[in-house]
C-alpha cells in the first residue's frame, strides 16, 4: 500500500472514532441537556402527553391530569386555584414550571430514578406511563382562615401569611394575595394563554409574586424579638432588667433622634424589658441594640436563620438580610427593625416558632410525602433541626414576655378565650409618601406550642392613622391559630 491511501486510510478511520465519539457524548452526556432546550418540542409534547401526579392537601388534589381530546391528550388543572397557587405554581407548555410543579416535577413526572420500577413495569405491561404524587404539610382549614383572612382586608389589599408547627417546621399555611389562576396559564390554547401571561406579568400589583418567601420587607418592631433574644443571651439583660422609656433617644454622631411610635414616653423614664416589648417601645429597643452592637444582633438574627436559603421545597425564596456593619445611629434602627433590615414572612414565622419550640428553630418544609403511581410511600419527611436560636431559659423568658404583649400590651387581638398566646405587633415605616407596612407574629398554646403564625399586610387602602399591626393583622394571626388549635 503506497503512502497516500495509507494517509487517507488513516483519516477515514480517524473521522470514523470521531463520529462515534460525538454519537456517545451527544447519547450519554447531552440528551438531558437537549431534551430540556426550548426549541426541542419533541420532547415537551411527549411530557405534555403523560399523565402527570397529582399534588395534594389531606389527600385531595389540588392540581391534577384530566384526560382531554386533544393532542396532548391530558390537561393540567387547578382545583381552588386561588388559594393554592403560590403553592403549586403551574405548569404550562409555553411558559415552563414555578412552585411544587417546578421543585418536584422529576416525580410528578415519573422521570425520578425512584419510580424506575413503575416505567419498567408500565412499558412491560404496554401502560403509559404515569407521575407519582407529593402531598403537602399544609392543613387546610388553616390555608382557608389564612386566605380569608387576607381577602377580608379593604379591596386589593396586599400581604401574606405563614403558619409552621414549631417542633417540626411543617408549613401549615402559606397564603400571598393577590393571587391568580393557574389554569390561565396552563391552558392549552396558546393564544388565550399567551394573552393572560401578559396580563398578569404586567399587573402593577404583581399576582403571581409570592410575598411569603418572596418578597423582603423591614420587619419593623417584630424584629424587637430578634433584639430582645440577644439582650437576655448576652446575661447582661434580664426580663425584669431597666431600660429606658423616654420619648426620645439621642442617636450618638448625628441630630438624628429616635421617637416612638405615639410621639410620647413608653409610661415613664425608666421601663423594665418586659414593659418595653408589651408596648413597643422603640426608644428602649433602639438603646438596647446600641449597647450590644450590630455584631451581636446579626449573629441573633443568623441564629433564626438570616441569611440562609432556609426552604427547598419551593423556588426563589429570598434570604432575609440584617446589616452587620452597622454605625451606631443605624444600629439603632436597626435594633427595631428598621434602617437596612429585610425579612420574608416566612422568616418571621420562624422567629416565633423557634421562641416557642425551646429556642430551637426547625428546617421549614412544604412536602410531606412522595408517592408512587401505586401510592406507595416512596419518601416521607424527616423534621430537620436549622439550628439553636437561644437556649431553652431564654426561649422561657421571651415566651414569657410575649404573653405579656398580648395579655397586657399592643397584641391584644390575638386573644383566644382559654388558651395563652404569645405575641408581638409590627409597624414599619417607608416614606412619608407611602403607607407602612403592619405585621403581627404569634404562637400558641403557650404551654404546648402547636402553630406559629406571621401575617404581613403591605397594602391594604386604609388610612394611615389605621395601620398597625395589632389591628390589621393580629385579627388573622388569631384565626389561623384558631383554625389549627380547634380541630
Amino acid at each position: 500500500m503506497n503512502r497516500p491511501i495509507r494517509l487517507m486510510s488513516v483519516g477515514c478511520i480517524l473521522l470514523f472514532l470521531a463520529l462515534l465519539l460525538n454519537v456517545n457524548y451527544v447519547q450519554a452526556w447531552q440528551s438531558d441537556e437537549l431534551n430540556d432546550q426550548a426549541a426541542n418540542t419533541r420532547a415537551r409534547d411527549a411530557e405534555f402527553s403523560r399523565e402527570r401526579g397529582p399534588i395534594l392537601v389531606a389527600d385531595d388534589p389540588i392540581a391534577e391530569s384530566r384526560p382531554v381530546d386533544d393532542t396532548y391528550q391530558f390537561q393540567r388543572r387547578y382545583n381552588q386555584p386561588l388559594i393554592y397557587a403560590h403553592l403549586t405554581g403551574f405548569f404550562s407548555y409555553r411558559y415552563d414550571k414555578t412552585g411544587v410543579e417546578l421543585t418536584e416535577n422529576d416525580f410528578l413526572s415519573g422521570d425520578d430514578p425512584r419510580l424506575l420500577v413503575n416505567r419498567i413495569i408500565d412499558l412491560v405491561t404496554n401502560e403509559e406511563p404515569q407521575g407519582g404524587s407529593a402531598l403537602l404539610t399544609i392543613d387546610r382549614v388553616a390555608q382557608q382562615a389564612a386566605f380569608g383572612g387576607l381577602m377580608d382586608l379593604p379591596a386589593n389589599a396586599k400581604g401574606a401569611v405563614v403558619a409552621l408547627r414549631p417542633d417540626t417546621g411543617e408549613i401549615l399555611a402559606m397564603s400571598s394575595v393577590p393571587t391568580y389562576d393557574p389554569n390561565l396559564i396552563a391552558t392549552h390554547n396558546f393564544k388565550q394563554g399567551a394573552g393572560n401571561w401578559r396580563s398578569l406579568n404586567n399587573n402593577p400589583a404583581q399576582p403571581m409574586f409570592n410575598r411569603a418567601i418572596q418578597g423582603r420587607y423591614p420587619p419593623g418592631s417584630t424584629f424587637k424579638l430578634v433584639t430582645s433574644a440577644a439582650a437576655l443571651s448576652s446575661g447582661q439583660y434580664t426580663p425584669d432588667t431597666g431600660v429606658t422609656g423616654t420619648a426620645v433617644l439621642d442617636l450618638p454622631q448625628t441630630d438624628l433622634v429616635l421617637r416612638n411610635h405615639t410621639g410620647g414616653s413608653c409610661g415613664a423614664e425608666e421601663i423594665t424589658l418586659t414593659q418595653a416589648l408589651a408596648v413597643s417601645c422603640n426608644t428602649a429597643f433602639g438603646s438596647v441594640g446600641m449597647d450590644l452592637g450590630p455584631g451581636a444582633l446579626a449573629d441573633q438574627a443568623e441564629r433564626f436563620g438570616f441569611g440562609q436559603d432556609v426552604l427547598d421545597d419551593l423556588p426563589s425564596d429570598a434570604e432575609s438580610v440584617f446589616p452587620r456593619n452597622a454605625d451606631q445611629p443605624q444600629t439603632g434602627y436597626s435594633a427595631i427593625g428598621q434602617f437596612d433590615v429585610a425579612t420574608t414572612p416566612l422568616q418571621m414565622a420562624m422567629v416565633a416558632a423557634g421562641i416557642a419550640n425551646d429556642g430551637l428553630v426547625m428546617k421549614p418544609y412544604l412536602i410531606s410525602e412522595l408517592r408512587s403511581p401505586d401510592l406507595d410511600t416512596v419518601e416521607e419527611a424527616d423534621p430537620q433541626e436549622l439550628s439553636e436560636a437561644v437556649t431553652p431559659e431564654v426561649a422561657e423568658q421571651l415566651q414569657q414576655m410575649m404573653v405579656e404583649v398580648t395579655n397586657n400590651g399592643t397584641g391584644e387581638s390575638a386573644q383566644i378565650e382559654g388558651i395563652e398566646v404569645g405575641s408581638k405587633t409590627g409597624t414599619a415605616e417607608r416614606s412619608s409618601e407611602q403607607h407602612p407596612y403592619a405585621w403581627f407574629v404569634s404562637f400558641a398554646p403557650v404551654e404546648d406550642p402547636q402553630v406559629a403564625v406571621a401575617v404581613f399586610v403591605e397594602d391594604a387602602n386604609v388610612p394611615r392613622s389605621e395601620i398597625t399591626g395589632g389591628g390589621l393583622a393580629g385579627p388573622i394571626a388569631r384565626a389561623v391559630m384558631e383554625a389549627v388549635i380547634n380541630q
